[in-house]
């Protein structure tokens, strides 16, 4: 047996070390879910396994089946949609809740007729079987009615999941050591979810069984009153450059596209000169920036930021007025004003950064297509807003040559 468990352990650290060597940072947010997966499909099999061996714990081993089928198959779609395999945008079928209620009752109608007769093997594995599907096909429908905004909270939600199923093994092989480490992981994601909703405006019941909505995006914006079609304006790396160098406050807000150009070490040697010249330069996270919590965090001391000067929303929120430029670098939900202006918008309620009422704002952006929440982003339209389009990973090299350059010569 310690044989098994020593060849099962190696052969799965491999593949796991395999799977994460060389692991892109952007890559980090699919691969928590597929490993959610992972934990998922653990708890259904032992289940079933752990039922058929002693029937005794029926009841803990459909709870362990049906969140863990819930597990892998909303992961898996939160794989799919974080990795672009599948559209950020939610499903919306007709009826969806009643998908959702008949789906979770049949999984409940299942644990109720096993346990008419638990001691039956041969049915009670049927029932769990019949939950797995059910269960699973309510992970799957939930998870892909939920819009591309409301994914950071996905995962943890998942993580939850995981953490429960856990749990729900560790009571079924009588292991207090699952059961304490799955409540932790449980009570730990529960609470991240909760903190996350709260700093969205939104309740956990409206992020699962709601989801944000779908707008299609636009390339100009359109005055109604006097249908006028208001183009965004453009801008190049020289006039950026020469905007920074004469402010005396700047704030940046970086988003995805940051992540994905890898552009973290250009913009720390830009905060390094600019602070190093008495322009003083924070940064503005939004809670939900990325596509997992902490992610732009993590990206900033990676590349050395300093911590006092990366601050929270809440935190810089009231400063944006008092600043002469607004830096976002691959941010566009998280600065919509849309959230705060317009009421029928479907990220209405949403806490944004405040960018728009800075003196200036440079908008640094692959394209004017809207974000991964497929909203548009009235910002983009201000006449205090400049776009400079292009991959952020060259523009901020650019960017930082011009920079240093101007100093130099001073």
């Amino acid at each position: 047996l310690l044989a098994q468990i020593t060849a099962g352990t190696a052969a799965g650290g491999a593949v796991g070390y395999y799977m994460a060597n060389g692991l892109a940072p952007t890559q980090l947010p699919e691969t928590v879910a597929l490993f959610h997966s992972l934990v998922g499909a653990a708890a259904v099999t032992t289940s079933i396994g752990s039922y058929m061996i002693d029937p005794h714990h029926a009841a803990t081993a459909w709870v362990g089946t049906a969140i863990g089928a819930m597990t892998v198959t909303g992961s898996l779609v939160a794989y799919a949609k974080l990795a672009e395999k599948m559209s950020s945008a939610p499903l919306m079928l007709p009826g969806k809740d009643m998908i959702n209620m008949s789906l979770a009752a049949g999984s409940v109608g299942c644990l109720g007729y096993m346990m008419m007769d638990p001691m039956n093997v041969t049915q009670g594995t049927m029932m769990l079987t019949g939950t797995t599907v059910l269960a699973g096909a309510l992970g799957y429908h939930v998870t892909a009615s939920i819009g591309g905004a409301d994914m950071p909270v996905c995962i943890t939600v998942l993580n939850s999941y995981s953490g429960w199923a856990l749990c729900a093994e560790g009571f079924m092989l009588n292991n207090s050591l699952l059961t304490t480490v799955g409540s932790l992981i449980g009570a730990s994601g529960a609470i991240l979810s909760y903190i996350m909703c709260i700093a969205m405006n939104r309740s956990l019941t409206n992020v699962i069984f709601g989801g944000y909505g779908k707008s299609a995006p636009k390339k100009a914006a359109v005055d109604d009153k006097n249908k006028v079609v208001v183009e965004a304006t453009t801008t190049d790396v020289d006039t950026v450059a020469e905007l920074l160098v004469n402010s005396k406050s700047v704030i940046i807000v970086p988003g995805y596209g940051v992540a994905v150009a890898k552009a973290q070490y250009d913009i720390s040697e830009i905060v390094s000169t600019l602070r190093a010249n008495d322009i003083k330069v924070r940064f503005g996270i939004h809670p939900v920036a990325g596509r997992m919590p902490g992610q732009l965090n993590v990206l900033l001391a990676e590349a050395g930021v300093p911590y006092d000067v990366v601050m929270e929303m809440e935190e810089i929120n009231d400063d944006f007025a008092k600043t002469d430029v607004a830096l976002c670098i691959g941010a566009n939900d998280t600065i919509n004003s849309a959230a705060l202006n317009d009421p029928t918008s479907v990220i209405a309620g949403m806490p944004v950064l405040h960018v728009w009422e800075a003196k200036q704002v440079v908008v640094m952006k692959r394209s004017l297509a809207a974000g991964y929440a497929d909203v548009e982003n009235p910002v983009f339209f201000n006449e205090n807003t400049d776009m400079l389009l292009g991959n952020a990973k060259k523009t901020c090299e650019d960017l930082k040559v011009k920079i240093k350059a101007h100093f130099d010569k001073a």
